[in-house]
């Protein structure tokens, strides 16, 4: 009896590591639609019976927007961001000036549910082979160490395979097929992640690009605060308070580009490069959408800060013992998904577009390379440093894994021995107009890194 007792063990254990194993092992799927690429595997299991699946999105980890039965539940990696007649159809909600665009519209949703529940059921397929190999090996090795002959090892090893599959069946199966069900209710990549609607679409052609004509929007970084006012400036240059320090600035003093500033102070990915931006009495409209009219050869944005309140998170340093506890990376966290969502929304509206200009992403500086004494008197000490560089890094893994999955540029510049704390530095003071903002000289170098990206890109 007791012998029995330790061969169902065995064989519980046996079924509970090859079906741990299968979820480890097995490969996410790929599932091509409407142009894109998304990848399909499963979660990490849960304790829950219900709950959200996850989300990769350029270095981030999401839950889905949309919960889904059972323990296991599906994991979705968009990896690929190609143009295509399709994806304008998938970006939000449909548009009321669609008319005959709704059938093409269907069948760009029906595509992508296909494909997901397609790449979710091969996934399933390969996980239940590797449970049945996981086993039968376990199973075979228990059955050679217990010494059995030919005959009961064949017994043993059948009935552990057997009840590792019923098992998998059970835990993983039943409850994992379902979830095909709540695919097939995805309606748009937006709705895959969660993402808001587009509300405002802008021209669905863009004009003729203008040779040498570069376009820049973004926040604050771009606009340039905190330095010298512009020589005549407009009543928006007024608003957004752009300035003759600003890195577009330096850019179109050093170069033959046409180039053209609509980046405005506080304006976030919602606020300002998709949506209106209200500064005041003025009321600017959706930075892209004006970008766009123009025609521009290239496109720069410098976005994120904002979106994931950088500014905050800094104050927040400084003030609190404790800027890294709990609740402080769970606000951080949930801030840079929400960015990356919307993120996602900017890309694709770009990639949506019949001929896109070049777009250079604007990675963000670190304001506190090397020394950082000047700053330990305000509460910042090394550790919340590191911990503050750490989340700067984040977004900038987000910004950076986002454009190359939509096949635009990057650039990057270094303030490397021109921090806070240096001699010279290239960021204003914590007393000065903007704090941590680049000065002009800052700005010259940020425009040395766009003109690099620029050059590389093969705008002329």
């Amino acid at each position: 009896m007791l012998k029995r007792v330790v061969n169902v063990v065995v064989m519980l254990v046996v079924a509970a590591i090859a079906i741990a194993t299968s979820l480890w092992l097995t490969p996410m799927q790929s599932a091509d639609a409407v142009g894109q690429t998304v990848r399909v595997g499963a979660a990490a299991p849960s304790a829950s019976f219900s709950g959200p699946g996850e989300v990769d999105l350029f270095g981030e980890r999401l839950p889905t927007a949309i919960d889904f039965p059972g323990p296991v539940r599906p994991r979705l990696e968009l990896t690929d961001l190609r143009l295509s007649e399709q994806l304008t159809d998938l970006i939000g909600p449909a548009r009321q000036d669609s008319g005959s665009n709704d059938s093409a519209r269907q069948d760009a949703q029906n595509e992508l549910r296909d494909a997901l529940v397609s790449g979710w059921r091969n996934y399933l397929i390969i996980q239940v082979l590797i449970v049945i190999g996981v086993s039968l090996v376990l199973m075979g090795a228990v059955a050679g160490w217990q010494r059995r002959s030919v005959r009961a090892s064949v017994a043993m090893v059948s009935v552990g395979v057997l009840l590792a599959v019923a098992l998998n069946v059970g835990a993983v199966l039943a409850t994992a097929f379902s979830a095909a069900d709540q695919l097939r209710g995805i309606t748009s990549l937006a709705s895959l992640v969660g993402a808001a609607p587009i509300t405002e679409s802008g021209p669905q052609t863009t004009p003729a690009a203008t040779s040498g004509k570069v376009v820049v929007i973004g926040d604050s970084t771009a606009a340039g605060i905190g330095n010298p006012p512009l020589r005549d400036a407009t009543p928006d240059d007024t608003a957004c308070e752009r300035t003759s320090g600003a890195f577009p600035v330096a850019l179109g003093r050093a170069s033959d580009w046409q180039i053209t500033n609509l980046a405005c102070s506080s304006a976030t990915l919602r606020a300002g490069l998709l949506g209106e931006q209200n500064r005041g009495d003025t009321v600017l409209p959706p930075q892209l959408s004006a970008a766009l009219e123009a025609g521009p050869s290239a496109l720069i944005i410098s976005v994120g800060a904002n979106d994931v309140g950088w500014s905050h998170m800094v104050g927040a340093c400084a003030a609190l013992p404790d800027c890294g506890g709990a609740a402080g990376d769970a606000y951080f966290h949930q801030r840079i998904e929400s960015f990356a969502r919307d993120y996602l929304v900017l890309l694709m509206r770009l990639r949506s577009l019949p001929d896109p200009p070049t777009v250079i992403i604007n990675q963000y500086y670190d304001p506190l390379p090397g020394d950082t004494q000047c700053v330990r008197d305000l509460g910042i000490t090394e550790e919340k440093v590191d911990l503050l560089r750490g989340w700067l890094g984040s977004l900038n893994t987000v910004l950076a894994e986002g454009a190359e999955a939509a096949s635009f540029h990057t650039a990057k510049p270094s303030f490397d021995g021109h921090g806070l704390c240096s001699p010279e530095p290239f960021v204003q003071g914590m007393d000065g107009n903007a704090p941590l903002h680049p000065t002009t000289a800052g700005g010259l170098a940020i425009a040395i890194a766009d003109q690099a990206a620029l050059i590389e890109a093969g705008v002329r």
